[in-house]
């Protein structure tokens, strides 16, 4: 019998971040495998994904103008001709869930969560509030949320990647789904930190508004410690002229310089609300660094508070500049166990990841075949 043919749906291939790091693990057990895509542009994505074939339709439009044509996305990917594959796997956080397939096909969609901006949660782009767009963000949304309901029928199966997007898709699509946590490079042979630098916080992010660095750039004009941001983004101008000579903008890091970075550091703060799981806390555990986040989101499943790190609720700027004094007492005073919080993340590991999205997939294949048998 021959094995299954397989191709991957990503929803775009234009920044490199956590789904295309899922994408990547996923291709590793399965290399042949073409990938099928919205958008795709090679120098913003790693040479794994580079290598392979990527079917893309290359429309200008939608590479000057992605946030204004997103939504003609649904077509794009009920446009692709899929009918050659016996097994469709797409990861999304928005569109590649809902291509179309025939009933001999198995389809396995893996969700990074319901789509943001559809269903109230904070999101990158500003201008979906501004007063002259929001008229047409409301109607525009309203359709494509009927669509996307529809689209979250379309896969005989759905994969979450924390519980928090689990009760998600539970709650917006009416669909239990697997846990599958996404893979984290846990294993990294730990770099040798800085030591001669002063004392540092650390934050690794896209430099978007709905990551609340400003808050957390407001908080330590108060707190004599340095905060360095690695990361590159629409905010960045706005966000050095909020900061005081304690915050240092390093700009685009290498997965290396990433990780070198977290091992000389205090500890990471992650700031985001609703987070649908947050690799870089876990990249940060992994090192040994406690991690300062929100109380909310995928944050719960992956930080352990007095453990591995601590939570903060407030949003005021006032309430988090008495948290991460607190937390700074506490990383001093040895409150953290390098070592304990290194084995908290032994559960998110690459190699976790593939042994159960191999598994899940031949189980479900299995079935499938007797089904249509």
């Amino acid at each position: 019998m021959r094995p299954p043919k397989i191709a991957f749906v990503h929803d775009y291939l234009f920044n490199y971040g956590g789904a295309e790091k899922v994408l990547e693990a996923m291709l590793e057990l399965y290399p042949e495998s073409p990938i099928y895509t919205s958008m795709y542009e090679p120098s913003r994505i790693s040479d794994v994904i580079n290598r392979q074939k990527i079917i893309c339709p290359q429309t200008v439009l939608f590479k000057k103008f992605p946030k204004y044509l997103s939504f003609l996305m649904p077509l794009v990917f009920e446009n692709f001709d899929l009918r050659e594959y016996d097994i469709i796997i797409s990861d999304s956080s928005a569109w590649s869930k809902g291509v179309l397939t025939k009933p001999g096909q198995l389809h396995i969609s893996y969700i990074h969560t319901p789509p943001r901006f559809l269903y109230k949660y904070s999101v990158e782009s500003a201008k979906r509030s501004a007063w002259y767009f929001k008229p047409f963000v409301t109607v525009l949304d309203s359709l494509l949320r009927v669509w996307d309901r529809a689209a979250a029928q379309r896969p005989n199966y759905l994969i979450a990647n924390s519980e928090e997007v689990r009760s998600r898709i539970k709650k917006f699509y009416g669909r239990d789904a697997q846990v599958i946590y996404p893979p984290v490079e846990i294993n990294v042979e730990n770099p040798r930190g800085d030591k001669t630098t002063k004392p540092y916080f650390l934050i690794v992010s896209r430099l978007a508004a709905y990551k609340n660095i400003d808050l957390v750039i407001e908080a330590f004009k108060n707190i004599p410690t340095e905060l360095w941001i690695a990361g590159t983004g629409r905010e960045e101008e706005r966000l050095k002229e909020l900061s005081g000579p304690n915050v240092k903008f390093l700009g685009k890091v290498s997965e290396s310089e990433k990780h070198s970075l977290m091992e000389g550091s205090l500890g990471v703060i992650n700031a985001v609300k609703d987070e649908d799981f947050g690799i870089v806390p876990v990249e940060a555990m992994a090192h040994g660094k406690p991690v300062l986040a929100h109380k909310s989101g995928g944050h719960l499943e992956t930080v352990a508070e007095g453990v591995s790190g601590m939570f903060f609720e407030g949003e005021t700027v006032e309430e988090l500049e008495t948290k991460i004094k607190e937390f700074e007492q506490a990383i001093l005073n040895k409150k953290f166990d390098p070592e304990i919080i290194k084995n908290t993340v032994s559960k998110f590991s690459k190699q976790r990841f593939q042994n159960e999205m191999r598994a899940f997939i031949e189980e479900k294949w299995a079935e499938h075949q007797k089904e249509n048998a």
